[in-house]
């Protein structure tokens, strides 16, 4: 009936079926980190980041998600148009690099669509040498058929560990206008978070399976009892979590 809802429905059939091995494979990666209190970040710039807001210090969402925020590549930035001009910016994401405290065996998921532009290569880059595993969600269709804007000519999906491609359209618009040029209706939010969602639960499932204690996973502050609990698990987890203080 709708044009978008047939297209995301589409979409996510063909993730379950075609990405179940790399979706797998992330799921392994965040499990092992919680079990050896490895730390988990999350980077994104400008709409792809939305993603890391997604998965960063909600109710039902795991609590041993670091977002790494870039101020100058968030929506909030003003002039919008800024954001654009610093993820092409070579050696902004080695900077933002350096204020993370990476280490061996951390895990860092980065969104980037096109994987094209330098900030997310310099970010993934510089997190490689500090020997941390990179999870990539892009579409490897759009970036195999744009040039990379980084000096070593690579793409996310070409320098990530583990590569979750979200199979939309070239451009991520997915529905074409009739009597008009244009496509409209991007599908790289609602198909990432389902993804990303997907390797939190089917995680914190595979965590609590191990029977040891409440997995880490946030409960909601507006429950009752909802702040003592979420106390216990920073406790448990205060190792892996940079951002309670």
């Amino acid at each position: 009936m709708y044009q978008y809802i047939d297209k995301v429905r589409e979409l996510l059939n063909i993730v379950e079926t075609t990405e179940k091995d790399n979706i797998n494979a992330a799921i392994k990666l965040i499990v092992n980190a919680n079990v050896e209190k490895n730390s988990i970040y999350s980077f994104g710039a400008s709409h792809a980041g939305i993603l890391s807001e997604e998965m960063y210090y909600r109710a039902g969402g795991m609590i041993t998600i670091n977002a790494i925020f870039g101020r100058e590549v968030m929506l909030d930035r003003k002039p919008i148009t800024f954001t654009s001009k610093m993820e092409r910016l070579e050696g902004y994401g080695t900077a933002l690099a350096s204020t993370v405290h990476f280490q061996k065996n951390d895990i860092l998921i980065l969104h980037s669509v096109s994987g094209r532009n330098p900030v997310i290569i310099d970010l993934a880059l510089a997190a490689k040498k500090q020997g941390v595993k990179i999870i990539g969600l892009t579409n490897v269709k759009y970036s195999k058929s744009i040039a990379s804007r980084h000096s070593s000519g690579k793409h996310l999906f070409e320098v990530a560990d583990v590569v979750i491609d979200n199979h939309g359209d070239i451009g991520d618009a997915a529905c074409q206008l009739k009597g008009a040029p244009q496509k409209v209706g991007p599908t790289s939010t609602v198909i990432g978070a389902s993804i990303l969602n997907t390797i939190i639960v089917e995680a914190s499932q595979q965590l609590a399976d191990r029977g040891k204690g409440d997995a880490p996973v946030f409960y909601s502050a507006n429950l009752d009892g909802g702040d003592e609990k979420n106390k216990k698990l920073f406790n448990e987890y205060r190792d892996m979590i940079h951002y309670e203080f």
